[in-house]
Parts: C-alpha cells; structure tokens; sequence
C-alpha cells in the first residue's frame, strides 16, 4: 500500500507541476526574409500575466501591433489559455539581427522570452507576405487628427478635424470608439456630424479616400505645450485573402485592426499684460456689447427691465459680463442669465446675456450710467474696450424725492422736512382685528370627543392586517429586488423612452443613462472610464460575464448608432435590453 501511495503522490505531483508550468514563447513568421519582405512576430504565453514588454526591434521599423488575442478551449476535461501578442515589421535594410525579449509578470515573477534570429538579405522577386490580412490592414488604414491652429492663446478657440483614411484595397464599413481622448486641459465640446461622407484625397502620395469621423473644438484652459491624446478605433476590415470562390473572384477576409492617430502637442501662449484693461475678465474672440431697457418712462413701484448682452464669436461661455451699477432709489434684482451660444468648427457664436429687474421707487429722472466691457481680440492680439449708451430712466408718478439740504434756525435747531412715502407704504398693518366671541359649547362628552375616543380603537384591525401584508411581502425578497430594480431601470431610461423615434436624441439619452447607472451604483466617473475598465470593474464586484457582455454591447451600440441609421423597432429592442440589463446588474449588485 505504501509503495502504490508514494506513486500515486509522484504522479499527482508530476502532473499538477506541469500545469502550473508557465510557458512564453516568441515566434516568427520566417528565420529569413528578404528586405522588401514583411516579418510577423508572435509573442504567446499559456497563463495571463501583466505588464508585457515587448523588445526593442532593433533594425526593424513597426508597421502593425500589437494586436492582442485570447484563445480558451476545454479538451477531455483538460482547460487550455493562449494570450498572443502580434507585431507586424519591416526590415530597415540587410544583414543579421536578434529580435530581444518581451518580459511580461505572472503571480509576481518576471519572464522572458528567448531570442529570434533573422536574416535579412536582398529583395526577392516575389514577396511572401505581401497578401498578410493583417499587413494589409496595417498598411492601408490610418487614422490622422488635423489640429487647426498649434499655436493659440489662452481661452482663444481651435480645431480637431479626425480623418479615417482607407485605401481602395480594402473594405471599411464600420468602426467602434475604444479609447477617447480626455482633454483634460481644455474646455472641449463634440461637433455633431448629420452626414458622414465618403471623400477622395491624397495620403503620402497614394490615392485614398476618408471619412471625417469626428470633429472637436477646444478651448485651451493652461499655457505652455498642451498634449492631445489620441482617438483610438477599433475597425473590422475586409482584405483581399488568397482564396478564389467558383467563378474566379477573389474572395475576402475580415480582421479586426485597431488604429489611432498620433498624440498632438500645441503651444498656447499667455495674453499680454501690456495694455490689459482693469476690467478684463477673460473674454477672447470679437464681439459686440450693448445696454437696452425694456421701457424709458413709467411710474414708481412699476418694473422694466435692463438687458447687457455680449453677442459675436469666441468663448462666450467662459468669461463674465458686466454689473449693472444704478442709483440708490432703484431697487434692482439679482440677472437672469441667458447663453444662446452654437458651436461649430470655428467656435462658438450667438449672445450671452444678464437681465436686471428694477423698480424705482421715487419720482424723479435717473441716468444709469454707460458700461465698459474689454476683450482680447487674437487676430489684432490687442485688447479692445466696448462701450454701451447711457439709458435715462423718467419716473413720473410716485413719492417726490427729498433733495433739499439739512438746515438749522436762528436757535440752532435743526429744520427737518417730511419725506414723502407711497400710499400703501405701511399697508400690511392691520389695524381692524375683527375678534370674534369664543363658542362656549363644552368639548367632553361631544359628538367630536366620543369619535376622537373611539377611532384608534377601529385603527387596530386596520393595522393587523397591514402589517401581515407587509411582512408578506417583505418575505418575497427576489420579488422585491425585482421591482425594485425595475423602478431604477426604468427611473434611468425615462429620458430615453421619451425620445423613441428620433434617433440621435434616443442614443445620447441612453448612453448617459448607463453611465448615470454605474456612476450612481459604483460611485465611479464613467466619463474617464473605458469599455474595458467598466467590463474589469464589473467583473470585479462579481457581475456574471453574460451580464457584463450585455451592458458593454449595449454601450457599442450606443456609438454605432450615431453613424448607422436605426429604425423605431431597432430603438425599442435597445430600450428593452437597457430595461432587463439594469435589472439585472442591479439585483446582482
């Protein structure tokens, strides 16, 4: 028995070793290529891991990569795990180089893959690679971010125009959001593209055609050099493979290749202090600026209102507008403050406004005194001062208001004189109290105090029966979770149902919706999250995959929305879908 124990021991040890036993290995396409050649490298390892670092490719310029793969299987009762790692290279010229090694960490231990040699020698006739899906998506799709002025001042208004540019090699159709720019130094607003069209233009010299996908306007918020972080797209695209169908025609493959344009830096430069108004609160653009009063003549305790609106192009929403200065007898209200501002690629335009109620209070004629407002106009970099009209106020009817000095007699006494008030002044004295006599009727023994005596007694029963009730139904706990889940599902997708029907309005109300969710129930910024940081969180609070796969499709359909046309039926699935993934995420929560 013992000598069976010991091998079986052996055995179970042998065996749990070799399936803990990390393997990461390094592949290339071919040991020797020629220099017009391509070279794809695999970086495969059977366990995940973090922090992978790939090796320098010394001699070797990256043209694709890395793209990332996850392969599971379970065969006769045993799991298999392949992550992959692909970059795409082209040869920097002839000779013979080593591809180093990519580490990456497993249950904190560090490993590494050994070298690759390669031999680069002259170009042959016929290149090997050349028909490589994913080299022919590398070379053929590219993503570039047109910034319109790199060099602006503070608060003054610039561009990102992004372009998909695509070859008539392959097919492009769609493409998803995977990682979205921050701005985080800079005021930023989408512009909203009712089109997208197809163009023909020129990238290094080869004929292309592109798509404007999105376009930014940012608002620099700091000086200095300014980073923008690039847009990164996840793209299916359809190249040309090697395999015919009956009749001759080449037939295609689709593989996924992820694209994303370069990091843009600007330099914004600092307003000049030289000739800087006192007055100056921000204000960069061309703009115009006037006082108006809704009426010159009325009578006292009747209102008007004064109106000082900013109108023209720059950062309207990011600067102050005067104050409105008045005499003392007017009393005046705190502004309404009203912003019809668009924004398109140049900037933002329209009128900024403060709306002032005021009632004067005394007869008389009141000037209200003209305004100064100052602003930095970029295209003449100086500072220009604008000047609204003086408005004269005639107050006709009212209390006449005291002027005349303070005087003293021959005595030494002091002459005072009445100031005159308005009729109503101290009307909200009562002086008529109206007092009525005390119903001497006695309360005990009354119709009102039997009823008074009696009516908790009847309150019982009610109260016995209610509380069965409720403890029933606090007894139904999945039947509880379930409505209570529903009610926030729906309480969330309230905006989005009521925009059934009109596309755009639909899908901007049920991306913010999801995201509202996981902001309230996680208590997380979803605005700097990514899909895959949300999948990870969720994944991490216990959310089962079929759940988490549901919320983040939802959310991809979101963005696709906005550039594909869907129908009320296609919005109605949706909104159903948002309704029981809620539900769900909410009762497993």
């Amino acid at each position: 028995m013992k000598l069976k124990q010991v091998i079986l021991y052996i055995v179970l040890f042998v065996s749990f070793t070799g399936l803990a036993q990390v393997k990461f290995e390094a592949e290339a396409s071919k040991e020797k290529m020629g220099v017009n050649e391509r070279l794809r490298v695999d970086f495969s390892v059977n366990q995940d891991g973090d922090n992978f670092n790939p090796p320098d490719f010394k001699g070797f310029k990256v043209i694709g990569g890395p793209n990332q793969s996850i392969s599971q299987s379970y065969v006769n009762g045993k799991m298999s795990f392949q992550k992959k790692y692909s970059y795409f290279l082209q040869p920097n010229g002839r000779g013979k180089f080593k591809i180093g090694q990519a580490t990456i960490e497993i249950e904190g231990q560090t490993y590494k893959t050994p070298y690759v040699d390669i031999e680069v020698t002259a170009a042959v006739n016929t290149p090997t690679e050349g028909t490589n899906p994913e080299i022919i998506a590398a070379d053929n799709i590219h993503l570039v971010a047109e910034i319109s002025n790199r060099n602006p001042y503070l608060n003054e208004g610039i561009s990102v125009r992004y372009k998909l540019y695509f070859s008539p090699k392959v097919n492009v159709r769609q493409w998803y959001p995977k990682d979205n720019p921050k701005y985080a130094d800079f005021w930023s607003q989408n512009i909203d593209i009712p089109q997208l069209s197809v163009k023909e233009d020129l990238y290094k010299g080869d004929p292309y055609q592109y798509v404007v996908i999105r376009e930014t306007v940012l608002y620099p918020q700091k000086t200095g050099e300014l980073k923008i972080e690039p847009l990164t797209l996840t793209i299916p695209v359809n190249v040309p493979s090697d395999r015919r169908d009956i009749f001759g025609r080449r037939l295609y493959e689709t593989v996924e290749r992820t694209v994303a344009s370069n990091t843009q830096t600007i330099d914004v430069k600092a307003l000049p202090t030289a000739g800087r108004p006192a007055n100056f609160t921000g204000a960069v653009g061309s703009f115009n600026f006037k006082a108006t009063s809704s009426k010159d003549v009325l009578d006292a305790t009747e209102s008007l209102q004064i109106k000082l609106q900013v109108s023209g192009k720059g950062n309207l929403k990011l600067f102050q507008l005067p104050k409105l200065k008045v005499p003392a007898s007017l009393e005046v209200y705190e502004p309404e403050h009203q912003e019809n501002v668009n924004t398109n690629l140049s900037g933002m335009y329209g009128n900024i406004s403060d709306t002032y109620t005021v009632v004067p209070q005394l007869k008389g004629k009141y000037p209200i005194n003209e305004l100064n407002f100052s602003y930095f106009d970029p295209r003449s970099e100086t500072y220009k001062m604008l000047t609204s009209e003086e408005i004269l106020l005639n107050v006709e009817n009212g209390p006449v208001n005291n002027t005349n000095p303070v005087t003293t007699s021959a005595s030494g006494e002091v002459n005072k004189q009445a100031v005159a008030s308005a009729p109503s002044q101290f009307r909200y004295i009562q002086l008529d109290a109206n007092l009525q006599p005390a119903n001497q009727q006695m309360f005990f023994k009354s119709i009102g105090f039997w009823t008074a005596l009696i009516s908790p007694l009847l309150l019982i029963p009610i109260g016995i029966f209610t509380g069965k009730k409720r403890k029933a139904l606090a007894g139904n706990v999945e039947g509880n979770k379930s409505k209570k889940a529903n009610k926030l599902a729906k309480k969330y997708l309230s905006e989005a149902k009521k925009n059934l029907g009109e596309q755009k309005s639909f899908y901007i109300a049920l991306e913010r919706a999801l995201h509202n969710y996981l902001k309230a129930k996680l208590s997380i910024q979803t605005g700097e999250m990514s899909k895959d940081k949300i999948k990870d969180l969720l994944e991490q609070k216990g959310i089962d995959a079929q759940a988490t796969a549901g919320f983040i499709k939802l959310l991809e359909s979101c963005e696709l929305a906005r550039y594909t046309p869907s129908s009320k039926v296609e919005m109605q699935q949706d909104y159903d879908k948002s309704v029981k993934i809620i539900s769900e995420l909410d009762k497993q929560l």
